[in-house]
């Protein structure tokens, strides 16, 4: 009799293999914990040692920290802007002024005593050597002595010549000077510039800021000192003009920008005017005006405006971004005298 053999039972899993599994887990994650250790263990030694060689090469190169901060940098920029905000406002207050807040060159009270605002600053360019020059200019057309003085009291033309000091402060050119001044009392001389052909532009610049701040006028205007001008005409044409706050007044004329070096008129910075080599449009050096406004700007900004060879091309380029108004102004052709002209060439 065959006895049939049912079907085979699975084995009770041991008590091993049981207990395997749980262990298993438990010492995976002591060494997954254990690695995390070791890691974080070695970025941190590597950010020590980072320092530690940032400190090294400070100590050996003389810079025991940053030349500027973050908070100073944040300082600075917070300047930038205030000063950008400031430059606004002066241009928005001369504005104000010329739609009425203040009267139109009317006497201003300042104590017991009455004062006019000047109506433009005249600043005739001049340099060492040139006294022929500046005594033809008094002999012509600008007065000298109390008659210098009715002329800015009564009309409110304020007429200086400009100079700046020797690159040899205190020597011959700078004692003639002011000798000179002691003597007729008209001029502005700017202590912040160095008397130099090559560097009228950036005299310019200098005579537009220290105007600016010395006088509060409602015009300056730049004058060579070999040109006449008829005062009268020049005071009756910037009347027409009190209702533009920011106003660019001159002979305006474009023309090539020359790159031969040897060339009268080279430009070192010809090739920043692009492939035709032309000039924007900008006011003859001769003679030019702009308003107060303006010469705020100029005097706010002077560290950062660029200047190029020439006076008239560097002022021009001032204007590009600003909203300024250009004036052309035939009568301050100097050259070509045209009729009724204000300037002439002496």
């Amino acid at each position: 009799m065959q006895i049939r053999e049912g079907p085979a039972r699975r084995a009770a899993p041991s008590a091993a293999g049981a207990l395997r599994s749980p262990m298993s887990a438990m010492m995976l994650a002591m060494f997954a914990t254990m690695a995390s250790f070791y890691v974080a263990g070695q970025l941190w030694q590597d950010a020590q040692n980072r320092v530690y060689l940032i400190k090294e090469l400070d100590r050996r190169t003389g810079q025991g920290q940053s030349a500027i901060s973050v908070d100073d940098t944040l300082k600075v920029v917070a300047c930038r802007q205030q000063g950008k905000r400031l430059a606004s406002l002066e241009m928005e207050l001369a504005a104000a002024k010329h739609e009425g807040f203040v009267g139109k060159y009317t006497p201003e009270t300042n104590g017991t005593h009455s004062r006019k605002k000047p109506l433009i600053v005249i600043g005739i360019m001049s340099s060492f050597g040139r006294k022929n020059y500046r005594d033809a200019v008094r002999k012509s057309w600008l007065p000298t002595g109390s008659m210098l003085k009715k002329l800015e009291e009564e009309k409110g033309i304020v007429v200086r010549f400009i100079v700046g000091r020797s690159a040899n402060r205190g020597d011959t050119f700078d004692s003639e000077i002011d000798d000179e001044n002691r003597s007729t009392k008209d001029f502005l001389i700017l202590d912040d510039h160095i008397e130099s052909d090559e560097e009228l532009p950036k005299k310019t610049k200098s005579f537009f800021a220290n105007a600016a701040e010395t006088f509060d006028a409602a015009f300056y205007a730049k004058v060579n000192d070999d040109i006449y001008i008829n005062v009268d005409t020049l005071s009756a044409m910037l009347e027409t003009h009190w209702d533009k706050p920011r106003v660019y007044i001159g002979c305006m004329k474009s023309g090539e920008v020359f790159s031969d070096s040897t060339h009268k008129w080279y430009e070192p910075d010809w090739w920043k005017f692009g492939d035709g080599k032309s000039y924007f449009r900008h006011a003859s050096g001769e003679m030019f005006v702009i308003s107060r406004a303006v010469a705020q700007f100029i005097s706010i900004n002077r560290s950062v405006l660029r200047t190029y060879a020439h006076d008239d091309v560097s002022v021009g380029s001032w204007m590009i971004g600003l909203g300024v108004k250009h004036v052309n102004e035939a009568k301050l052709c100097c050259s070509s005298w045209p009729s009724g002209a204000m300037c002439s060439a002496l």
